[in-house]
C-alpha cells in the first residue's frame, strides 16, 4: 500500500456542486505554493481537457506551454473524481495519484482528496525539497487544505 496525504473539508454544497466547483473552477481555486509548484514556471492555469470521462488534468504556463499533469481515471459527478498527478521534473516511471471524493453530510458536501505515491519519489527529488516523507505529507497536506479552502470561498 502506497503512502497517503489525506484531507477533507465540508463545504455548502451538494456533492455535484462540489464536483462542478472542483472540475470546472480548478483554473480559478488552484494557487500556487512555493514549496509545491509545478515547475519553476510556477502553475500555469489548470484545467480538465476535455472535462469528463477520458479528460486529462493540464495545465497551460503563462509562456503558452502545456504539459499534462494527468489522465482521469475516474470522472462520476457528484461521487468521485481521480487522476494521475506527474511534474515535469519526474521520470516517465515516476506518477502520484489523486482520489477526490465527494459525500452528501446533511445540507454539506465532505470532499476528500487523497493523494498518494509519493514514497515511489525518492526524499532527494526536487519535488521533495529534501523533506523525510512524513514531513512531506505534513506540508503537502496543509497544501491540500489551503486549495479547498480556496475552492469553498466560491460558494460563499
Amino acid at each position: 500500500m502506497s503512502a497517503a496525504v489525506i484531507v477533507a473539508l465540508r463545504v455548502a454544497a451538494t456533492p455535484p456542486a462540489a464536483f462542478t466547483a472542483f472540475t470546472s473552477d480548478i483554473g480559478r481555486w488552484w494557487k500556487s505554493h512555493p514549496l509545491f509548484q509545478l515547475s519553476r514556471k510556477g502553475d500555469g492555469a489548470l484545467r480538465f481537457d476535455p472535462a469528463g470521462p477520458g479528460g486529462r488534468l493540464v495545465t497551460r504556463f503563462d509562456n503558452g506551454e502545456e504539459w499534462e499533469i494527468g489522465p482521469v481515471r475516474h470522472w462520476l459527478p457528484g461521487e468521485r473524481l481521480a487522476f494521475g498527478w506527474r511534474l515535469p521534473s519526474f521520470q516517465a516511471e515516476q506518477a502520484t495519484e489523486v482520489d477526490v471524493r465527494f459525500e452528501a453530510i446533511g445540507a454539506e458536501t465532505r470532499v476528500t482528496v487523497e493523494h498518494r505515491g509519493w514514497d515511489a519519489i525518492p526524499q532527494r527529488h526536487v519535488a521533495r525539497h529534501g523533506f523525510e516523507l512524513m514531513l512531506f505529507q505534513q506540508r503537502l497536506g496543509e497544501h491540500w487544505r489551503g486549495l479547498l479552502k480556496g475552492m469553498e470561498a466560491g460558494f460563499e
